[in-house]
């Protein structure tokens, strides 16, 4: 997949415009905010008309920060084989991608903090959960998950909720190499994998169950 880097400004297509563009708006949003004056300042440095750019985040600061999250997700996918992947256990997987995530957003955590504050009004939370989800899936697809049940949806929701607590903690961690906000992360998740395995027990054991044999006991108790 040609990606938009590898293509000449001149013949983007607004869609390959707002992902080249992101990275850089990123670094201008933190001192213009996410705003006209950042798709300007990203414009600028990548050579494009900044009237065109303007064009491709119609939305406003919601469609900035969308292209920002999307160009992370494209990054990660490109980052991470199968191969690489599947040789770590689940949770060094989740982890990792995780981590390399954060790693996107560093030094750009003034940019961060305020798309946090966009994305939590109210009227923006239908959008930013879309956006979550879409990550959240993105990760557990990468780390090799394949689950079509409701596994898929708790899954899903159990990452996100940690990926949403991390950036909090990430934003405002001032400690050497964010060692505060990796020790969360690592929390978080043994957290999540202690769920997971009460989850899959209390399944196996509702597999063993039956209403009907146990409805039975109840009309005709064991002499």
């Amino acid at each position: 997949m040609v990606q938009p880097e590898q293509i000449d400004p001149a013949d983007f297509t607004l869609d390959e415009m707002r992902l080249a563009l992101a990275p850089l708006l990123a670094e201008a949003a933190a001192f213009d905010g996410w705003s006209e004056e950042a798709v300007d300042e990203a414009a600028q440095q990548m050579g494009i008309d900044p009237a065109a750019a303007r064009l491709a985040f119609p939305g406003g600061a919601m469609d900035m920060i969308a292209a920002w999250i999307e160009s992370v997700d494209a990054r990660m996918a490109g980052q991470f084989s199968p191969e690489v992947l599947g040789a770590m256990p689940v949770r060094e997987r989740i982890r990792s991608l995780v981590l390399f995530r954060l790693e996107c957003a560093a030094g750009k955590e003034e940019a961060l903090r305020r798309a946090l504050a966009i994305m939590a009004m109210p009227g923006n939370a239908p959008r930013a959960l879309q956006l979550s989800w879409h990550s959240t899936d993105a990760m557990w697809r990468l780390a090799g998950d394949s689950a079509t049940d409701f596994n898929h949806y708790t899954k899903r929701v159990s990452l996100g909720a940690i990926y949403a607590s991390t950036l909090s903690v990430f934003v405002g961690d001032e400690s050497e190499g964010k060692a505060d906000t990796r020790a969360f992360l690592d929390r978080r998740i043994d957290d999540v994998m202690k769920f997971e395995k009460a989850k899959a027990q209390l399944l196996q054991d509702y597999d063993g169950f039956s209403l009907t044999r146990f409805l039975g006991r109840l009309r005709y108790p064991a002499r």
